[in-house]
């Protein structure tokens, strides 16, 4: 059976360049005019009557990723990384409109004090540290970084010693579980700022599909816990505490809805962490149940990039692209796709819209 997909016209009031404006932001009343006139001018039925539910998951394209006005932007190799990232996840979401039934948009959302943040965190002299290093438990122990006397009283009720015991026992299952090393970042999406808002141009794109399609527009938010990173949509780096208390849990619903879709496309920010880690996620789950599932499971490689450091003199003081690499090629050896944006989904293996 062949896909059948009418590829759409990108819309007049779209503008490529505002992938790379900071302060862009659309107007959503215009937009909903504009959506409803669209739909009727190409004949764009209601997602409620699609009967393929093909469902496109947007991870944290946010302001502080997608923008070098951002304090962490995922600049990739390249240095416009994101930047066009966010432009060809527009172009996709307009091309393909009348095929789209759902767009999720992830949410990093965080707080001035979280155990990835800096702030957490002090070194033998009770200073601050420094964001893009890693903390480890041999470091606790040493005393080179503990945690913030300052944030005991309102994290677990002045209970220092307790605090000191969570976050070794919290470096060990990170170890254990075999993923990442605790690592500091600058701090970023903090909620109430510029920079946890998504990104002008696929806001404006993700709005326009909305209501186009009387699609609501769904959002998952992330992050929010102080003693666990969450760079999965799925779940929390660490789901327990020290004193088998639970710490978080897994997003259930969420995964329910992305097993149970036809189709599911994932894009965003960043390949060598959220995405990675969002798609490692839902490959367990589909390995748990059942290894086929994965062959529903699409991903936009040009429209995600990896987190690099600048090292000041034209290199990286980091850079996680060989990482991300690596994980693509496992997913794809799993089953799930690696496409481009620019594919026509005729194209794509294994999609059968109608």
């Amino acid at each position: 059976m062949k896909t059948q997909v009418k590829e759409l016209p990108l819309p007049a009031f779209y503008r490529p360049s505002h992938a790379g404006t900071y302060g862009y932001s659309p107007d959503a009343g215009r937009l909903q005019t504009e959506a409803v006139a669209w739909a009727a001018q190409h004949g764009i039925t209601t997602a409620a009557t699609d009967t393929f539910n093909l469902h496109l998951l947007l991870i944290d394209v946010q302001k502080d990723f997608c923008f070098p006005e951002g304090s962490l932007y995922v600049a990739g190799r390249s240095g416009k990384g994101a930047i066009d990232d966010s432009r060809r996840i527009a172009e996709f979401v307009y091309r393909n409109l009348g095929v789209l039934s759902n767009v999720t948009t992830t949410l990093d959302t965080h707080f001035a004090y979280q155990i990835f943040f800096p702030s957490f965190w002090v070194d033998e002299n009770g200073q601050m540290l420094t964001p893009y290093r890693e903390v480890t438990r041999e470091q606790i122990e040493r005393g080179q970084a503990r945690p913030n006397p300052a944030v005991a009283k309102w994290l677990c009720g002045g209970n220092y010693p307790w605090l000191l015991k969570q976050v070794k026992y919290y470096c060990d299952e990170l170890e254990r579980a075999g993923k990442y090393t605790l690592y500091l970042w600058p701090p970023h999406c903090l909620l109430g700022s510029d920079g946890h808002a998504l990104a002008g141009v696929v806001q404006e794109a993700r709005l326009f599909q909305s209501f186009a399609r009387g699609a609501q527009s769904w959002c998952e938010v992330k992050g929010g816990n102080p003693l666990t990173e969450n760079y999965s949509v799925l779940r929390p780096e660490v789901l327990a505490r020290h004193d088998g208390q639970p710490l978080a849990q897994r997003n259930t619903q969420f995964l329910k809805t992305l097993l149970t879709a036809d189709a599911v496309v994932i894009a965003g920010q960043a390949a060598s962490h959220c995405v990675k880690s969002s798609i490692d996620d839902l490959l367990s789950e589909i390995v748990a149940q059942d290894a086929a599932l994965a062959r529903k499971v699409y991903l936009l490689t040009d429209c995600m990039s990896s987190v690099t450091v600048p090292d000041g003199k034209g290199g990286f003081a980091a850079d996680f692209t060989p990482q991300a690499e690596a994980a693509l090629q496992r997913f794809a050896s799993a089953g799930m796709h690696l496409v481009k944006s620019t594919d026509p989904l005729a194209s794509w293996t294994d999609l059968r819209i109608g």
